[in-house]
């Protein structure tokens, strides 16, 4: 019996002059290193095309980038209660299938990122209510299902970036109490639409630079309560209003907008001017804002050009009012001689009148 104990330990474990850390006592998919003191298992690079079977049940990181895996099956990691990190980059997923990540009750960080997803099943985080940090940035999804994130009660870290988004509809990331940060620059956004980022009480980093953003509604920020960070840089920003800033109730955010085709007028200068003024809003690249309209002022920067946009419309407003005045007044003065000088006739008619008429 000791013999066949032996047997079987050196069939599955290295030479320990080769990998000292390697365990010996518990049986690894040949593909890959498992640390026994780390309950780490590398799988990275091994030219895969679905996840191994055999993994230690007590693995607590799995590194299985740089693999050609494809899609995730269901339950592809069935039996892993202890898995803490799942390392999926760069792994040329197409497709996750429904429950793929089931039993996974333990995990708190999941990457995806790098891979060629073009959407998410509607039970995506059914099992994944530990999770802290989902990276999902540099994939193809052209949207986001309103139930995909349902059960992500503890996640606090979200980065969509990189990815073929056009809209976020309202709901997607309701729920998510504790999301702290969140990450969509580099994507086709046009509207910040009003209902699409409720119920993040906790967010402090939003990040929508370089998409295509338009319009932002009203309300849509009001509801960011700690919101400390929001970039809106290299957007299709031209126009802003006043109360979409005002209504965020914050202690302090810190806000970037450089980049956009701004139509500088004094209306945007108003605006501006107003949020300058407001204790706890802080445009941090105001230096950097400049006018893409009108032509004559392209390129040149708004905190220069600003004061006198105001003035050369007031210029041109002082310039209308007297002119409507002279108008006015030369049309008055018209009457007043056109009616002294009727006047003057009637009385010249009267005078002649009374002057040819026989006496009686």
């Amino acid at each position: 019996m000791f013999f066949i104990l032996l047997v079987l330990l050196l069939t599955f474990c290295s030479p320990p002059h080769l990998f000292p850390t390697v365990a010996c006592l518990r049986l690894c998919p040949h593909q890959c290193l498992c640390y026994e003191h780390t309950d780490l298992v590398d799988c990275h690079g091994r030219g895969l095309d679905h996840v191994p079977r055999g993994l230690p049940h007590g693995t607590w990181l799995l590194e299985l980038g740089g693999n050609n895996l494809s899609e995730i099956c269901t339950r592809a990691f069935t039996g892993l209660w202890s898995l803490r990190v799942l390392q999926l980059a760069n792994s040329q997923i197409q497709d996750i299938q429904p429950k793929a990540f089931f039993s996974l009750s333990y995990l708190e960080k999941l990457d995806l990122s790098w891979n060629q997803i073009t959407s998410l099943p509607a039970d995506f985080s059914s099992s994944l209510s530990a999770v802290r940090e989902l990276r999902l940035q540099h994939n193809n999804l052209y949207h986001l299902s309103a139930f995909s994130f349902e059960y992500l009660d503890n996640i606090e870290k979200l980065d969509l970036s990189h990815n073929h988004l056009v809209s976020v509809g309202s709901g997607v990331f309701r729920g998510l109490s504790r999301l702290r940060q969140l990450y969509m620059h580099n994507n086709r956004l046009a509207v910040v639409h009003q209902g699409s980022l409720d119920m993040l009480p906790a967010l402090e980093v939003l990040q929508l630079s370089h998409n295509n953003i338009s319009q932002i509604d009203t309300n849509a920020l009001a509801s960011l309560y700690s919101l400390a960070v929001l970039a809106l840089e290299g957007n299709n920003l031209q126009h802003l209003k006043f109360k979409t800033f005002i209504s965020l109730h914050t202690t302090a955010t810190h806000i970037q907008l450089a980049g956009n085709p701004w139509s500088c007028d004094c209306d945007l200068h108003r605006v501006f001017s107003k949020i300058l003024h407001v204790r706890h809003l802080h445009i941090d690249d105001y230096r950097n804002v400049t006018c893409h309209d009108p032509p004559q002022l392209a390129g040149s920067s708004l905190a220069w050009v600003d004061s006198q946009l105001c003035i050369a419309e007031t210029a041109t407003v002082l310039v209308i009012t007297v002119t409507v005045l002279v108008t006015v007044v030369a049309a008055v003065v018209m009457a007043e001689r056109n009616r002294k000088r009727n006047r003057g006739k009637n009385w010249d008619t009267e005078s002649q009148n009374q002057s040819q008429s026989p006496p009686s």
